[in-house]
């Protein structure tokens, strides 16, 4: 096989039609862009998007609001713990984000602003809790277990 032999598979390159060549030709005259018209003329295009002075259909549909930065990101969102995983501390322990962030619980990410303690579960331990944010029924169990509740900011 040589250089010379090799050519396209046949019916796999059409040939393009000349269009405006004559009458004779098929396509003379109208240059099959029909009668008339803004897409007749020269440089007669239509922006994507005009439907010939109809509404368009992006000022038709409904929109909505914006999403924050922060809701995005998730940044106004905290690491959730029950009392379940404080049950799991030694009675009368210290537990402030760095001792949960040993224990696996990541505060101040990318994606969360802090712990926050969720009341369900129960507490049988005293502890001391220093968190972002708590809820009044977990702040309740824990003051009731005999512990107390610090936040930080």
């Amino acid at each position: 096989m040589s250089i010379n032999l090799l050519a396209p598979n046949k019916g796999s390159r059409k040939v393009s039609r000349r269009i405006g060549r004559g009458n004779a030709s098929g396509a003379g005259r109208t240059a099959g862009k029909g009668e008339k018209g803004q897409k007749a003329r020269t440089g007669g295009k239509v922006r994507i998007g005009f439907e010939g002075g109809q509404m368009p259909l992006y000022r038709r549909i409904p929109k909505f609001g914006f999403r924050s930065r922060k809701q995005i990101l998730g940044l106004n969102q905290y690491q959730i713990i029950d009392l379940d995983v404080l049950e799991h501390f030694e009675s009368g322990a210290m537990i402030d984000l760095e001792t949960l962030a040993k224990a696996g619980y990541k505060a101040g990410s990318k994606q969360k602003s802090g712990i926050k303690v969720l009341g369900s579960g129960n507490l049988s331990k005293k502890v001391s809790v220093k968190v972002n944010a708590v809820t009044a029924s977990a702040k309740s169990k824990i003051e009731a277990a005999g512990g107390t509740v610090e936040l930080v900011s």
